[in-house]
């Protein structure tokens, strides 16, 4: 089979597998799975971010050594698309911010097997953080009209930028896409976007930008009062074979400010993870998961125990 039609096929296969999965049995957090792909020659690594529904820094971090402009025709392009579920209740929403992630229960039907899809976002930046908390849906709206408040349209004149509109009414120039989720935390929106390649960075004012195929999906399927809680996981745990997992992210900046210790953090976690157990860490994985930040799950433990053997 010629690559570019191997490729065609991964990229159907992969994508319309890598946002939903089935939903694991209480005791299991990973989902989905890590696989490699051959660049074409004319695509950057956020074309391939973007045909495998990955976020922008995801896909960087992931492959730190590739040039993200002009990777090379054959290069070696890894998709981390395995995911330790964020420590939080399973429903609805949850978005965990440094991971730039959003995960989304389905709600359950009879005769239904449970899925959780995963979709990546863009989230705002240092000076317009994403609120933490919980909060819920409270409307849904098809082509939004945006109507920019005070603070970016002082802002805008302040950076030089022609004067933001009173009223920018849907079509292409308008920043929120084509739906938006509006949450309960005022003046915040789950939203599309008209400029995709940010998706997967801190670049919004506060709002959750995601590419628009992702939230036309979400949009369609997604009830009004669905919950929403966001989270700071910059180090997420989890179960699979008995196995724990460790994935670890880059602390937000205004974390990096406070001098969060990202390894005292790590070690609580894992400590209190696996206290009462007899268990064999993997302190050169850790290590390395730790220096690395690259967001892929791997393995910490070698073998665990709780009196008696799994």
């Amino acid at each position: 089979m010629p690559f570019a039609l191997l490729l065609g096929v991964l990229t159907s296969v992969f994508s319309a597998q890598a946002t939903t999965f089935p939903l694991p049995a209480e005791g299991v957090d990973l989902v989905g799975s890590k696989i490699a792909v051959k660049s074409l020659a004319q695509e950057t690594l956020l074309d391939i971010a973007r045909q495998f529904d990955l976020g922008q820094e995801e896909i960087l971090l992931a492959n730190p050594d590739v040039d993200r402009w002009m990777p090379g025709e054959g290069t070696d392009v890894t998709l981390p698309g395995m995911f330790i579920l964020p420590r939080a209740a399973r429903k609805g929403i949850v978005l965990n911010l440094p991971e730039m992630r959003l995960y989304y229960y389905h709600k359950s039907e009879q005769d239904k097997k449970p899925m959780v899809a995963s979709y990546p976002v863009s989230v705002g930046r240092m000076d317009w953080t994403t609120p933490l908390g919980k909060g819920w849906i409270v409307k849904k709206d098809k082509d939004p009209v945006w109507r920019p408040p005070e603070s970016l349209k002082l802002e805008a004149i302040a950076d030089g930028e022609d004067p933001l509109p009173d009223v920018v009414l849907p079509g292409p120039d308008n920043p929120l896409g084509s739906y938006a989720l509006r949450l309960s935390i005022p003046g915040y929106l789950i939203h599309s976007t008209n400029k995709p390649f940010g998706v997967g960075m801190r670049v919004t004012h506060g709002c959750v930008r995601m590419y628009p195929e992702d939230i036309e999906e979400l949009f369609s399927i997604i009830p009004v009062q669905t919950m929403v809680q966001i989270v700071n996981q910059p180090i997420k745990l989890g179960w699979q074979n008995n196995t724990l997992f460790m994935e670890v992210h880059p602390l937000m900046d205004e974390d990096q400010e406070k001098n969060t210790n990202l390894i005292c953090m790590a070690y609580e976690m894992i400590l209190t993870e696996i206290e009462n157990m007899d268990a064999i860490l993997d302190v050169k994985t850790i290590k390395k998961a730790l220096q690395e930040q690259n967001g892929m799950p791997v393995p910490i433990t070698v073998f665990v125990s709780s009196g008696y053997e799994f």
